[in-house]
């Protein structure tokens, strides 16, 4: 496990107005339109996936401590089966869509055309810093636009090594990279783009759709929250900590969907906390600290936030941090107070704590009192209690008996609700993100009803057409 070893490079002022205003005159030439570029980017995208993906795990590796193992399975193999299945589909997803006209038209002709919306700015996170940078860019690229990428500063290797692949393999001209931080961002949004994709906080998503709006920009927002998990008697007690374990302690739980606090049962409490730890010893062995498969936190600023939570509740196993090496153990709280400061906020971080309710009634009453979660997990085999938890629920995303692997199913749409985020995407949804469904009417033929209602209307025509 190794430290940060660059430090954060940033674009200068008057670059990032050339990059921005350089990518919208490629889009002006019509050059990203045809599908043979769309594909071409793509492929080159899934080459260098192939060809770098060891430089991939030393970025991971230096800005949030993760072994090569959990880096390929998230930040490459993730990346790559999003674009084989945006490849396989492409031309199906790209194509105008015939649409059915109503009698009173006549002889007409529609369809739905699916255009690429322009110059579009993506806004990375550091948590999965490669990941949530490049799946939105797949959709942007298949859809036929220009990029302009922001990678976080916070995660500076990865954001260095981004810039430096992505002209390599991609268009230079129409995927631009900025590189920075507030500055940076602040002066990216001055300009008018057509679309803004941000992951992030709802704190700087709040900024972003501000300055958006000076522009009428539209704006996808992917945040995040406390996602809750409900757990009853009917739930595989081993299977259910397994899930847990590896949901909220990979990524030193720095994930927008992992699980955030557990509601279930008070007899079920301590059996539960007690097989989490049992599986977490499995997992990272008896000290954490020294396990090369767990993680490290982003910064000591974020570390120290975490260390400040650990009180607010009584510790079954972890309840430790060491702030200067970026490290927080893996830890479940019991006998946790709902107005203590870690339910106040996401957690975002390896705190787990366990709550208790007296029935899934209570535990949805509690969920839906609050924000709406980006994820919502329920480990039950009762089927009327998944039914209530689909009716009587909001989130992003509701998923049972297991966790965040909702997120590998690219034919379901991945975004929050409310304070979650708004729009969507993954899959065929990530074209419609970025894009714009044109309506397209050509009449042709001489059948036209809309003449009887075309002035002068006569008394007798007045008639039917007020009958209607």
């Amino acid at each position: 496990m190794t430290v940060h070893s660059e430090t954060t490079i940033s674009t200068p002022l008057s670059s990032i107005d050339s990059a921005v205003t350089g990518a919208q005159r490629i889009f002006r030439t019509g050059r990203t339109k045809p599908l043979q570029w769309r594909r071409e980017q793509l492929e080159a995208l899934l080459l260098m996936l192939e060809e770098r993906a060891t430089d991939i795990h030393a970025a991971m590796d230096a800005d949030l401590g993760k072994n090569d193992v959990d880096s390929h399975l998230t930040e490459v193999l993730a990346v790559k089966s999003e674009l084989k299945h945006t490849l396989k589909n492409l031309d199906r997803w790209t194509k105008d869509r015939r649409a059915g006209v109503p009698f009173v038209v006549g002889t007409a002709r529609a369809h739905v055309q699916r255009q690429p919306l322009g110059t579009v700015l993506i806004i990375g996170p550091w948590n999965y810093p490669f990941h949530l940078l490049l799946m939105p860019l797949i959709g942007a690229l298949a859809a036929g636009n220009t990029v302009v990428l922001k990678p976080s500063e916070l995660a500076p290797t990865v954001s260095r090594r981004v810039a430096e692949m992505i002209p390599e393999y991609l268009d230079g001209e129409a995927i631009r990279v900025v590189e920075g931080g507030v500055e940076e961002t602040t002066r990216l949004l001055e300009h008018p783009f057509d679309h803004i994709f941000y992951t992030g906080n709802g704190a700087v998503g709040s900024i972003v759709m501000a300055a958006a709006a000076k522009h009428l920009t539209p704006v996808t927002l992917e945040l995040g929250g406390k996602s809750p998990v409900w757990i009853d008697s009917s739930a595989d007690l081993t299977q259910t900590a397994e899930s847990l374990v590896w949901g909220k302690f990979s990524n030193c739980g720095q994930t927008c969907v992992a699980p955030d606090y557990v509601l279930t049962p008070p007899h079920l409490a301590e059996p539960l906390a007690a097989e989490i730890a049992r599986v977490t010893i499995q997992a990272f062995g008896k000290n954490p600290r020294t396990a090369k498969n767990y993680g490290r936190i982003i910064n000591e600023r974020h570390a120290e936030r975490l260390a400040g939570l650990l009180g607010s509740g009584s510790p079954v196993m972890g309840g430790t941090a060491e702030v200067s090496a970026r490290y927080v153990a893996p830890t479940v709280l019991l006998e946790v107070d709902p107005d203590s400061a870690i339910m106040q906020e996401e957690i975002f971080g390896p705190i787990l704590p366990i709550l208790t309710v007296a029935d899934h009634h209570e535990a949805i009453d509690f969920i839906n009192a609050r924000p709406k979660p980006l994820a919502l997990y329920a480990f039950t085999e009762d089927a009327q209690v998944r039914e209530d938890f689909q009716e009587h629920t909001s989130s992003g995303g509701l998923t049972f008996n297991t966790v965040m692997t909702q997120l590998a199913v690219s034919t379901l749409p991945f975004g929050g609700v409310g304070g979650s985020g708004m729009g969507r995407y993954h899959g065929e949804y990530s074209i419609k993100t970025f894009s714009h469904e044109r309506a397209v009417l050509r009449k042709v033929g001489s059948f036209d009803p809309t003449r009887a209602a075309k002035a002068p209307v006569s008394w007798g025509m007045r008639r039917l057409l007020l009958k209607g």
